[in-house]
């Protein structure tokens, strides 16, 4: 199993937590089940309904307050607290920003925000610097200086933002997570995934408009969503803990999905099929890290085509075609230069995490169960005053590829410098364990 112990990690989280101001409460594990965490949900339409449902599948949750701008959305998430058996929350509906006041309310320990992504750093921002503990849709931030503030804030404030990658808890990332950790594939070399994922519909309104999301692929050339691929490369190759990002480049194709979307959906004369639209079809981009492994990752939101990730995790001994359910593995695989399928390896290598949780993750969380562990651990560090597994360094990194791809992009794919949010502390991170819940 991992060489990081669970006495190893229990003794790191307490250090983290005194170090940033934390104050980790000493009790049993019977306390920490039964302290209650009362949460703020910012942002409660589809995505925000989904982890409010969540949020109320867990045991000792509550949820006094919900704030979204649509008086409607924020009527359904009091009668669903309500529903559950709970009191019915305040709701803020007060204009765009009547997030901050439910910020300021003493009555709870954490917000978590399902805004359009632009909110996703204020609201961040506002929770912390309140004294509470974030956790915020994906991607984190849109902007290099949103990265920063959201780094500077939780080191100012010592308290924790945690961006809910929910694909870091999938069932075959985390049996890929324990492969790697056990030195199955060796040591590893080189990383490809994307999100691949046809879209368009989620851009246009029913009236002819474009919504929130499109505005950004109207404007934005790049790289827009990359951490459902990013976050599992991430802790399956030690980044910001043994090992940093140091370039990125990145090019895009030209743009024609939207447009033809469009034409199809309003008719070729309508404005919105005849203007154009920033957002290439296909983005490509290379990261390499300061250990010399490299990363390939693909953006494909707006042509016709089915979901895929793709996950190639390659190693020295051997490599994962997660998407395609292909593994070779050098003198294990049972014949030479031919693949296996993958899927018996997720059962063998079954994460703890997953075998602890499988069954309240798949009756109460979206996405495969992923929506349930990321949330439940996310509520867990919080009940425990410490660290999230998801820290503010991941959730810059990772975000930060947004902003960096654009640059680069605009460049001509030139290679630009990838920041060290850590500022060193990646060398001596210890890599993520193999623990259960």
């Amino acid at each position: 199993m991992d060489e990081i112990t669970r006495r190893a990690f229990v003794q790191r989280s307490a250090t983290a937590a005194a170090v940033a101001g934390l104050g980790a409460a000493a009790g049993t594990a019977e306390e920490y089940t039964l302290k209650p965490v009362r949460v703020g949900l910012v942002g409660v339409g589809n995505r925000g309904t989904a982890l409010l449902n969540t949020l109320l599948s867990l045991p000792g949750v509550s949820v006094p307050a919900v704030c979204d701008i649509d008086a409607a959305a924020a009527t359904r998430a009091q009668d669903l607290v309500e529903k559950a058996g709970a009191k019915r929350p305040e709701a803020y509906t007060a204009g765009e920003r009547d997030w901050e006041r439910l910020c300021l309310r003493d009555d709870l320990d954490a917000v978590v925000t399902a805004t359009p992504w632009e909110w996703h750093t204020p609201v961040m921002l506002a929770a912390m610097r309140a004294g509470k503990y974030g956790a915020t849709e994906v991607p984190a931030a849109l902007t290099m200086e949103e990265c920063w503030d959201l780094v500077k804030t939780s080191e100012e404030t010592g308290k924790p933002c945690m961006m809910l990658e929910n694909v870091n808890y999938f069932e075959n990332v985390l049996a890929v997570m324990r492969m790697v950790r056990e030195g199955v594939l060796g040591e590893m070399l080189h990383f490809e995934a994307g999100y691949q994922h046809e879209c368009r519909s989620y851009y246009f309104t029913e009236e002819g408009g474009l919504t929130w999301r499109g505005r950004h692929l109207a404007e934005k050339n790049g790289n827009l969503y990359p951490t459902h691929p990013i976050g599992p490369i991430a802790w399956w190759g030690n980044v910001n803990r043994g090992d940093r990002f140091v370039t990125l480049s990145s090019v895009s194709t030209k743009s024609r999905g939207l447009k033809s979307y469009a034409a199809e959906k309003y008719g070729a004369e309508h404005p919105l099929a005849k203007r154009d639209y920033a957002m290439g079809d296909v983005n490509t981009t290379l990261l390499r890290t300061e250990k010399g492994m490299t990363v390939t990752l693909y953006f494909d939101m707006c042509t016709p085509r089915p979901y895929d990730l793709i996950f190639r995790v390659q190693g020295t001994n051997g490599l994962l075609m997660v998407g395609n359910d292909k593994a070779y593995i050098d003198k294990i695989s049972p014949e030479d230069h031919a693949w296996e399928p993958f899927a018996p390896y997720v059962k063998k290598y079954a994460h703890p995490l997953w075998k602890d949780l499988e069954a309240e993750a798949v009756k109460n969380g979206g996405h495969g169960g992923g929506d349930y562990i990321v949330v439940q651990q996310f509520v867990q560090a919080v009940r425990k005053g410490v660290q999230t597994p998801q820290d503010v360094y991941d959730a810059a990194t990772w975000s930060a590829i947004v902003p960096l791809t654009m640059d680069s992009v605009a460049k001509g794919g030139t290679q630009v410098e990838f920041p060290d949010f850590t500022k060193g502390k990646w060398e001596t991170n210890p890599p993520i364990p193999v623990m259960g819940a």
